[in-house]
């Protein structure tokens, strides 16, 4: 078999400045928070220090996109479509640049950041600006109104693109932001800044203020902020929506998952295969739709199995920034300790362990790509969001008995579902609570598609039109 030379991606293409400030009202502040270094997860080396925005910067913020709110607002929807065209079109053009720093700052693999993150990041932008001059037709009424200041606090997962989700469309609805980037991956946010001034987007109308939990509980909990976006996990989202309860803002959560990815005996192994790798693989499991739980029908268990461990031998491991790289490192420290502990406990639990062999870097944070078998409902690992590269696999008889046990769960954000008939993904999918429901395929993204959960995956919706009217008076 021949082994794939090294084929790096050169970080000559990024200009990373020693530190950071906050970007508020169209410029670059120190803040009067304590400093903090953000660090390249598969090296530990440190990539910049960072400003922490303390309650005041982040209420000058406030103030900055209130005053900015007016003019904004006001602005007709063809004219706010320029700046958002001209935003996407600049995303494009520094599309490597923001590829290479996102894969430094966050882990994964630059061919992910490159041919995922980035497209999409695009992608968004350019839909929600041609959204702008067209809300009268959405379906809000006639003459829908924003709402205001949106706060907005994003994860370490797909920090750019989370923050396109957020920002475009409350941008395209008249609204202006203040964002907060996740503490571990702010080098992104701080570029989208710069993209802000290059495309001439009036002061106030996006500021961005890094910090840890103390800045985002400031920005959710701040009186003149009027719709608060949250992405993260489920305990936060408990948090905010507690913190929120009566304030009168708007307020979406988009939180965690434990998606059953459910091949049925008839699907078509090998592309069954490839959706599971994708499904829970794909940038080391850090995600939150991730198919992490694999239902098998019992009479193909076996086979199906093997075939997903010789695939997950092909995987390689390694270098973020090497195009040959199909798995990175985990973000930090923290989500690392975390996967180790549930996967401890899936063994202690009595269920089986597999890994392929593979050879972990001596430097950063890293966990290979895991399998566990003999996994009962009842165990952490089944119920418990790992977010990192572990599949859990349960076998089922009927597609009753698959729907019982994927529907088994607190979560209610995704789900998969592969075999060759019509009828059983219809009927499949009507039955699933989840917000998502891929057929044949599985983690697939399109701005002009609706992405939201049920129970604790949140609620609310991001993407399409339906993401407009979280943004809109109506």
């Amino acid at each position: 078999m021949f082994e794939y030379a090294p084929a790096p991606e050169s970080r000559d293409v990024v200009d990373i400045q020693p530190s950071y400030g906050l970007f508020i009202d169209g410029e670059f502040a120190d803040g009067t928070g304590k400093s903090f270094k953000t660090i390249n997860p598969a090296s530990e080396e440190v990539l910049a220090e960072v400003a922490t925005a303390s309650e005041e910067d982040v209420d000058r913020a406030v103030r900055a996109a209130r005053k900015a709110f007016g003019t904004w607002s006001a602005m007709p929807g063809s004219e706010r479509a320029k700046y958002i065209f001209r935003i996407a079109r600049i995303i494009q053009e520094r599309s490597r640049e923001l590829a290479v720093l996102e894969s430094l700052d966050n882990g994964k693999p630059i061919r992910e950041s490159r041919d995922v993150d980035l497209p999409l990041v695009a992608a968004h932008f350019f839909y929600y600006a041609g959204w702008a001059d067209k809300l009268g037709y959405a379906g809000y009424g006639a003459d829908p109104r924003p709402l205001g200041v949106a706060g907005q606090v994003i994860p370490w997962n797909f920090p750019l693109l989370m923050l396109a989700w957020k920002i475009a469309p409350a941008l395209a609805c008249g609204n202006t932001v203040v964002l907060k980037p996740a503490e571990t991956t702010p080098l992104t946010a701080l570029a989208f800044a710069e993209i802000c001034r290059q495309a001439d987007l009036p002061p106030g109308v996006v500021n961005i203020v890094t910090g840890a939990g103390e800045t985002g509980a400031a920005l959710v909990n701040h009186p003149d902020v009027n719709k608060v976006a949250f992405t993260g996990s489920t305990e936060v989202g408990r948090q905010i929506a507690r913190s929120v309860a009566g304030s009168g803002k708007k307020v979406t959560l988009e939180l965690g998952g434990k998606a059953a990815n459910i091949v049925f005996e008839d699907a078509a192994l090998d592309q069954a295969v490839e959706g599971i790798v994708n499904g829970i693989f794909f940038n080391q499991g850090h995600v939150c739709c991730a198919g992490s739980r694999l239902l098998v029908q019992e009479s193909i268990a076996t086979e199906l199995l093997e075939a997903l461990k010789r695939r997950l031998g092909t995987l390689r491991l390694g270098d973020p920034l090497d195009k040959n790289t199909d798995i990175g490192a985990i973000n930090s420290a923290a989500q690392l300790a975390r996967i180790r502990e549930l996967s401890d406990a899936g063994e202690a639990e009595g269920a089986e362990r597999w890994s392929p062999a593979c050879s972990l870097p001596d430097k950063g944070f890293w966990f290979p790509p895991t399998i566990f078998t003999g996994v009962a409902q009842s165990h952490r690992i089944a119920r418990e969001e790992v977010f990192g590269p572990v599949l859990s696999v349960l076998t089922f008889r009927t597609p009753a008995e698959a729907v019982e046990k994927a529907n088994n769960t607190p979560f209610g954000l995704s789900a998969g579902v592969w075999t060759e008939k019509g009828s059983r993904i219809l009927w499949v999918a009507s039955k699933l609570r989840a917000g998502v429901v891929w057929a044949n395929t599985f983690n697939k993204f399109d701005p002009t598609s609706p992405f939201g959960g049920y129970k604790e995956s949140g609620y609310g919706r991001e993407g399409g039109l339906h993401g407009l009217e979280a943004y809109l008076d109506v």
